[in-house]
């Protein structure tokens, strides 16, 4: 549900074709003028691209504690990707190939967050991270660093660059203080080709200037990030002066051109496509960031002309970006002829046994800890009618987030403010049994990495936003049947874009036209001042404009962390030991058609 969600642009080139592998779509070089005689040297070679694998090593979910699946059949995992990557080694022989990586790579899993918090690599003689002995064993060249790297703080992340047998690039991941590149900005690859001249190619790594704001916590005062488009245009003619043939940059970014912080910071947060466009020199770029699935994509440069090939391959390890590039040797040096790119479905394969049992203990010991026992449920609550009814179940995420967030403002300028929070109905298939509650139960109230922040409203903008979430019902007269499966989800509104509300109280008559359905929006017993100020407890997906509700992405953020609500929800159970539902739901919406409940 956060930008992982976002529409895919595109479809895949290879989704259901197995994994033969064919030639992209070709960008013809400007012509060159050829003598007559031999025919000119020529070599080429592949670039394989993964991006936002958030901690997926195995094809499982952990939340549910099985193997992994979705309404498209999916798969995950580095054991997927090295299936493919050995067959693509095969056909076009290792030495004419790389492994690249566009970043959030220790964060995502109950895996990835067990080797940070649990059984942390920062530990003396602590483990090695799965995620860098999986990327090691399949032979990644150089990984970019996504924002994602940084939740766990600075420790946690140089432990795990560390443990790489790669470097983590970040060019625009500065020292605060000196301004001098806190990682290593590109690195330079040899190819050997069969006409004695090597082919250097140059990986520019770019990371994504809005970890200033979602990871202030841990990099404050310590790294600042500057805008892709500025650091690019400094590295891409050294790396050009340095002799690179091709230029490839591994950009933690995707390529809309638009960030969801607003004027918060002055750098772009999706900005891959105006590095392209920008900055001449760059052959071309693995974006990620937005868990977009973009198999091909061509941006002009408006300086040279020249077409760069961008790809972006989806989320998860659930596919596998190829540039295939064709060179010829002209006057004196290799030229890029063509470019071009596709993605691979790793649910076309198997998964890799050399990784899988490699990891085998890891996987073992983190399905155990998903099912330990974090404390009692006095009563059994489900999703299953959360859909059109405001359940026990709901509240709880609700009650989690506001507290979280009360205590965040304790004592700050905005503590005396009421603090109201919004949850959907992820999955309509949750549940916390009565008795014995465990991690995997708790975890999955939440199935998505969404992060908490804290925004400043008004009794009117929540009015809206109420009216807003509301479109999601079938407007259905009063007196009409109502059947449950066609009641909810109009034109096409996901479960995850439905939002309850709770510290106020209204009704959604249904039978009222789209805006006009909030009714008796009340606080403490009192209708809502249009001009009273509230705290809205709300996910980070939501805030950056997923969705599109209104007023939240352009309202003050009074605070925000990088901890996933799942997590938090964790804590909170651990915490209290026992889950009372009676200590904290309440009916605070309702379904009505002309002031009637509809249940």
């Amino acid at each position: 549900m956060p930008l992982n969600r976002r529409t895919f642009l595109g479809t895949s080139a290879a989704a259901g074709a197995g994994v033969a592998i064919a030639g992209g779509t070709a960008v013809p070089a400007e012509a060159h003028g050829r003598g007559h005689g031999r025919p000119p040297k020529r070599y080429s070679f592949t670039v394989m691209g993964t991006t936002d694998l958030h901690g997926n090593v195995f094809n499982w979910d952990y939340f549910t504690d099985k193997e992994f699946d979705d309404k498209a059949h999916n798969d995950v995992g580095l054991a997927k990707i090295s299936t493919l990557v050995d067959q693509v080694r095969r056909e076009k022989g290792r030495h004419n190939t790389l492994m690249i990586d566009a970043g959030d790579t220790i964060q995502g899993t109950q895996l990835s967050y067990y080797y940070a918090k649990i059984d942390p690599i920062t530990a003396k003689r602590g483990p090695v991270h799965p995620m860098a002995q999986a990327m090691n064993a399949i032979g990644y060249d150089a990984a970019a660093l996504g924002n994602h790297e940084f939740n766990y703080g600075i420790p946690v992340l140089r432990k795990f660059e560390e443990q790489c047998d790669f470097p983590l690039l970040g060019a625009n991941a500065l020292d605060a203080k000196t301004l001098r590149p806190a990682f290593a900005p590109y690195v330079i690859k040899k190819l050997r080709t069969p006409h004695g001249r090597d082919v250097k190619v140059a990986i520019l790594g770019l990371t994504n200037p809005g970890i200033a704001i979602w990871d202030k916590a841990n990099v404050g005062g310590k790294m600042v990030f500057p805008g892709l488009e500025e650091q690019a245009a400094k590295y891409v003619p050294r790396l050009r002066s340095m002799g690179a043939d091709v230029v490839i940059v591994s950009a933690h970014s995707g390529s809309s051109g638009t960030s969801s912080y607003g004027d918060q910071i002055p750098y772009v947060e999706n900005a891959a496509g105006l590095v392209a466009e920008q900055v001449p020199g760059i052959d071309a770029i693995l974006v990620g960031h937005a868990h977009a699935e973009v198999p091909e994509y061509f941006v002009e440069n408006k300086e040279t002309g020249k077409k760069v090939v961008l790809s972006e391959p989806l989320k998860w390890g659930q596919r596998l970006t190829l540039f295939d590039f064709d060179l010829v040797w002209e006057k004196g040096r290799w030229v890029v002829e063509r470019a071009g790119s596709q993605v691979l479905n790793s649910n076309t394969v198997a998964e890799d046994p050399k990784i899988t049992k490699m990891l085998a203990d890891e996987h073992t010991k983190v399905v155990a800890y998903v099912n330990q026992v974090i404390g009692t449920s006095t009563a059994a609550m489900t999703t299953a009618e959360a859909a059109w009814k405001d359940e026990p179940i709901i509240d709880l995420i609700n009650v989690v987030q506001a507290e979280t967030v009360k205590a965040a403002l304790a004592g700050g300028e905005y503590a005396a403010l009421p603090v109201l929070s919004q949850a959907s109905c992820f999955s309509r298939t949750a549940q916390i049994p009565a008795g014995n509650v465990t991690i995997k139960d708790a975890a999955g109230l939440y199935p998505f990495e969404n992060t908490l922040e804290a925004r400043l409203l008004t009794g009117a903008q929540i009015k809206d936003y109420l009216e807003f979430s509301a479109r999601y019902y079938v407007q259905t007269a009063a007196g009409a049947p109502v059947d449950t499966a066609k009641l909810t989800n109009a034109d096409s509104i996901p479960d995850y874009n439905y939002d309850a509300v709770s510290g106020l109280t209204y009704d959604i008559d249904i039978a009222k036209p789209n805006g006009s359905r909030i009714v008796g929006l009340s606080f403490e017993g009192k209708a809502i001042d249009p001009a009273a100020q509230f705290v809205l407890a709300v996910n980070n997906y939501r805030a950056s404009g997923g969705g599109n509700f209104p007023h939240v992405p352009a309202a003050k953020q009074l605070w925000a962390n990088s901890e996933e609500i799942r997590n938090t929800i964790i804590s909170w159970v651990q915490a209290k030991g026992s889950v009372d539902g009676a200590e904290f739901a309440s009916v605070d919406w309702r379904l009505t058609r002309d002031g009637s409940p509809v249940f």
